[in-house]
């Protein structure tokens, strides 16, 4: 795996949340590097359904091999994961899952997504469901696992996957790779323009131009690309140009060309997987730590290569990002002394701005358990240090350590404990977190532990909704995580919710 990889949060399936702590996805990737391994050219690459009516014929002696990248063995997962569901039920569940905004939910995500399942004995089906884990890991900017996915499939097995996997190639700045594995399937090729980079590429400038002429007497070529491909190739007819036009959506090799031609195009308004590029050492600082928060966002990246970003430097001006590396920095250096005077001075500033960026949770994962240490005077620094400890990853065994300065807290401290019922709810949101912890509820109507990954997807959508103000989608979500044995994650993510609609108030 290389280096530039997501923080994933593995949730695990056993129901008791005191025995078992989220393990990190990166942490064993790293540990176990993924092999890129084609599977043989018959093999579907994905788990999928039993369920469904649509009939697929093998040999009985048929092997069949899990893809994913973690074994279920880490992820609690059991293999038939998608088993017993619709394709279509799938991936669609999956296109809706919740990216951003509830941190356990995105831990969750990335453990179904990555998890070791069997395919589906239909090829076509198969794909689709690989396609759609590898779309909704691209969503999230979690290139590397995403490209890993495919390339433990086959990169070659289909137009489909190729595209896909070159895109995320680009992304990661492997164009020679992409060009090497199209000439052993120039059939799978998305589009003339990636025929004549590749052989611009490889040095026969010549036929490339015949290529590019020809294609644009054909009008073959996307109009976006004709102009920046003719700068590709004839540098030295457009000395003293004016710019290329800003395209609106460029694809990654669009994206690549612009930055071959010296007109790199900005990746802030593009999709999030494009924030990969801007963490190379060619980007500024800005541009680095900009790409990194969004990436952080969703777990694509660990908590602490941003800290690193965060610390490389001092801050070179001030407002926006500039604000939250003095703030940070301000804090590192108070938490470093520990003093409980510099620690309470440093604390509700630096939270205030991380928490204003959708942070909150990352800034937790790097200092609640070195803020637990620190006695702080009660004021708001205390209450910030006791929010930071609940929304940690460590929050049961911290919460042990707080004492409650209101009703509220009492109630996040009893829900820790998995206990709400200890204490009175304080609103109406607290209220169905509360009721879905009640005990003797099984999985509602029409769900089945045989078909678990959707089950599971469903709860995480459900639960988006509930955050949203539906409440009863809310406690309907969190009965599902835990009668599927997903205890911490319906923790976890019902502290997170609580702590920051507080915060927001």
């Amino acid at each position: 795996m290389r280096p530039l990889a997501l923080a994933i949060l593995v949730a695990t399936v056993p129901a008791d949340a005191q025995s078992q702590q989220p393990m990190s996805v990166i942490d064993w990737l790293q540990d176990n590097p993924a092999e890129s391994v084609a599977l043989r050219p018959g093999e579907p690459p994905v788990a999928d359904d039993a369920r469904s009516p649509e009939v697929a014929v093998r040999p009985l002696d048929a092997a069949q091999a899990a893809v994913g990248l973690v074994p279920s063995s880490v992820t609690g997962f059991p293999e038939t994961l998608w088993r017993g569901a619709r394709t279509e039920t799938l991936t669609r569940l999956i296109e809706e899952a919740p990216t951003t905004g509830h941190p356990a939910l995105q831990a969750l995500l990335y453990s179904l997504l990555l998890t070791e399942a069997l395919p589906a004995d239909d090829p076509a089906r198969a794909e689709a469901l690989l396609l759609a884990r590898v779309d909704k890991l691209l969503e999230m900017g979690a290139i590397d696992p995403g490209q890993a996915l495919m390339d433990q499939a086959g990169p070659l097995r289909s137009p489909a996957i190729f595209d896909r996997w070159a895109r995320t190639a680009f992304l990661l700045g492997n164009e020679d790779q992409v060009c090497r594995m199209l000439a052993q399937a120039r059939h799978l090729s998305p589009g003339y323009d990636l025929s004549i980079f590749c052989t611009a590429r490889a040095g026969d400038l010549s036929a490339a131009t015949v290529q590019f002429d020809a294609a644009i007497a054909l009008s073959l070529l996307p109009p976006e690309i004709e102009a920046p491909l003719d700068r590709f190739l004839h540098p030295e007819l457009f000395d003293g140009a004016e710019p290329l036009p800003v395209p609106r959506n460029p694809s990654p090799l669009l994206f690549r060309i612009y930055e071959a031609v010296g007109e790199p195009l900005p990746t802030a308004s593009l999709p999030r997987a494009f924030a990969v590029a801007d963490l190379r050492d060619i980007a500024g600082w800005k541009a680095q730590l900009d790409a990194a928060e969004r990436l952080a966002r969703t777990g694509a990246l660990t908590p602490n290569t941003l800290l690193g970003l965060y610390t490389d430097r001092l801050p070179a001006a001030s407002g926006g990002v500039w604000d939250r590396v003095a703030a940070l920095q301000r804090f590192e250096t108070a938490l470093g002394t520990g003093s409980p005077d510099a620690v309470a001075k440093t604390l509700p500033a630096v939270w205030s701005q991380m928490r204003a960026v959708g942070l909150d949770v990352v800034f937790a994962e790097l200092f609640a358990a070195d803020l637990a240490r620190i006695a702080l005077p009660e004021g708001p620094a205390a209450r910030v240090a006791r929010q930071v400890a609940l929304i940690s990853d460590d929050y049961e065994s911290l919460a042990r350590g707080l004492t409650p300065a209101d009703d509220t807290e009492a109630f996040w401290l009893a829900l820790a404990a998995g206990e709400p019922s200890r204490a009175t709810p304080p609103n109406e949101v607290s209220a169905a977190v509360a009721a879905g912890f009640a005990e003797g509820k099984d999985l509602p109507r029409g769900l089945s532990r045989d078909r678990l990954g959707e089950a599971v997807l469903r709860a995480m959508v459900l639960f988006d909704r509930g955050a949203r103000g539906n409440l009863a989608d809310l406690t309907d979500a969190l009965i599902i995580f835990r009668a599927l044995g997903l205890e911490d994650t319906a923790r976890r993510a019902s502290l997170q919710l609580l702590v920051r609609l507080e915060t927001e108030t």
